[in-house]
């Protein structure tokens, strides 16, 4: 949850983390220190096919075309066709526009945001007495790697359960952050017209 809320990541992006982006460990990975900035990779954000699926998943639903580029479509189908050739639709589709995830680095400071990380990890090396660098960061109780969907459920249950939060999910964290940054920035606004000659 500090994840969460305080670095404003998506449930997908939390379930593929590695303790590497958190923690570098030492030669023996009976030992870590906490990492300054998280570089988190542009596979894991939204957009990337993270989870190695969305090719075997992903079916056309609707295609578009400019005028121009559709005419000269029908044009070239016409010239095949009379021709005699055999004319698969498929052939003639435009291509699908991949969409890549973007890398980013987040800055890991905040006090309690460390302080969960530290006693995590150390919680961690007490069960396993050894750890990896690819090693899945957060492990559900089975101590197994959550799939973004059931740590989806998992947040959304504390929230709205525990914390007695209604109608929150696993995105709450994050607009919250993005809610804090856009205070921030009014505030610094406010403050900046209030100083002579601004």
């Amino acid at each position: 949850m500090q994840v969460s809320f305080k670095l404003g990541l998506r449930a997908q992006e939390i379930a593929l983390l590695q303790i590497k982006e958190v923690a570098q460990l030492n030669a023996t990975g009976t030992d870590f220190k906490l990492l300054e900035i998280m570089s988190l990779p542009a596979a894991y954000t939204k957009g990337a096919d993270a989870m190695g699926r969305s090719k075997s998943q992903y079916q056309r639903k609707s295609i578009s075309f400019d005028v121009g580029s559709f005419n000269q479509l029908v044009h070239q189908i016409e010239k095949l066709a009379k021709a005699g050739a055999d004319i698969n639709p498929e052939d003639f589709y435009p291509p699908v526009k991949q969409h890549k995830g973007k890398s980013r680095d987040l800055p890991l400071v905040d006090k309690a945001l460390r302080h969960a990380l530290q006693q995590y990890l150390k919680l961690r090396l007490r069960k396993a007495s050894k750890l990896k660098p690819t090693d899945p960061l957060i492990l559900s109780q089975k101590g197994v790697p959550y799939s973004p969907n059931t740590l989806q459920e998992h947040m959304a249950h504390i929230l709205r359960h525990w914390a007695g939060i209604e109608k929150a999910s696993s995105h709450s964290g994050r607009r919250s952050v993005i809610t804090n940054v856009i205070h921030k920035q009014k505030n610094q606004l406010k403050w900046r017209r209030r100083l002579p000659g601004m």
